[in-house]
């Protein structure tokens, strides 16, 4: 490649044309005469012409020397706005916190992680994609998003999967006290009038895919009788008692008519793990590393209170080498170097 001029040598080029003479523009700049000389002269030679026409008294510009003064100047600016828009995202003066979630994510921790984060940071834009957690992992590795909050399993290609940070149970949910008496097995749910969401991730939803991995081991096959896309929708229906359904239990707890469904666990109980992605060797911006650190208190604050609701299963679930994931570590202590507070 060849070689370009330096933006000193603009600078200095600029401060010429201002100054109208190299002896002016060196004082201007606080250095020798002959060094801005030489720097002067090194840019002619890398542009193929001639900038200036020197006389005894002042320095006139050559056509070419006219000519390359607004994009000199332009080319400055660009530069300045660089250094400033760097400066403003590294201090979180400003920048854009772009992050996939789950879909069920924001009926339990959006609200309140965004909030905390707009009070710390006003100035920085807050980006969130609620998608399924195959599509957030897609989008991370397409690098539309700079990270996600994920369900596993997922598809791990060029990706970089933290251990897990949150674990949740998934509970079966009914109107009928009587189909909540007990924990509910894979057999039961092959018999039962049951409501799935992720309509339309059937196949890659990661809770959909454990629960038919299940049945294929038991040789029983789990048809849903109703398919809705959201989770809310589901207990929404259960409600009413048009049927059953599966979901997790933070959305349970958060559900706004929990007086008129039950839940219970299944047998054996069903936890689900999830982990913050990044997109292998790709750069994670100071406002979205914040923001991740901050989600990860907060998922802290949640697997605390359902630590103490569950026990020990809760710990159980993250030794599950179903999941093709890095090594665990302890819910919400994700691997060192992971992401970094700024």
């Amino acid at each position: 490649m060849a070689e370009g001029p330096t933006l000193r040598q603009l600078r200095y080029f600029l401060r010429a044309v201002e100054a109208g003479s190299f002896s002016a523009a060196a004082a201007a700049e606080y250095i020798a005469q002959p060094s801005l000389s030489v720097q002067i002269r090194r840019l002619e030679h890398i542009l193929g012409a001639q900038l200036f026409t020197r006389t005894s008294r002042t320095l006139a510009l050559t056509d070419v020397g006219r000519l390359i003064v607004p994009l000199a100047e332009q080319t400055l600016r660009s530069a300045d706005d660089l250094t400033a828009t760097a400066r403003v995202a590294r201090t979180l003066t400003g920048g854009e916190v772009s992050f996939g979630t789950f879909s069920s994510a924001h009926r339990y921790l959006l609200a309140p992680l965004v909030a905390e984060f707009r009070t710390l940071h006003p100035r920085v834009r807050v980006r969130i994609v609620g998608l399924n957690s195959s599509e957030v992992a897609d989008a991370v590795r397409s690098g539309d998003l700079e990270a996600g909050l994920v369900q596993l399993p997922i598809d791990d290609q060029r990706l970089t999967v933290s251990p897990p940070v949150l674990v949740d149970e998934v509970v079966y949910v009914s109107a009928d006290p009587a189909r909540t008496a007990r924990p509910v097995t894979i057999a039961d749910l092959a018999d039962a009038t049951l409501i799935l969401s992720e309509a339309h991730w059937q196949t890659e939803d990661p809770l959909r895919r454990g629960i038919a991995e299940r049945a294929r081991e038991l040789g029983v096959t789990i048809t849903p009788d109703i398919e809705v896309e959201f989770q809310s929708a589901a207990l929404e229906l259960a409600a009413e008692g048009i049927g059953d359904t599966i979901v997790s239990r933070f959305t349970v707890l958060r559900y706004e008519h929990s007086n008129r469904i039950g839940w219970v666990s299944l047998d054996p109980a069903y936890h689900e793990s999830f982990s913050f992605i990044t997109r292998a060797g790709g750069a994670i911006s100071p406002a979205t590393r914040r923001f991740m650190a901050l989600a990860n208190r907060h998922m802290a604050a949640l697997n605390k209170r359902m630590t103490a609701r569950m026990g020990e299963h809760v710990q159980s679930a993250l030794l599950d080498t179903r999941y093709d994931s890095p090594a665990v570590a302890s819910p919400g202590q994700p691997e060192p170097g992971f992401f970094t507070e700024p």
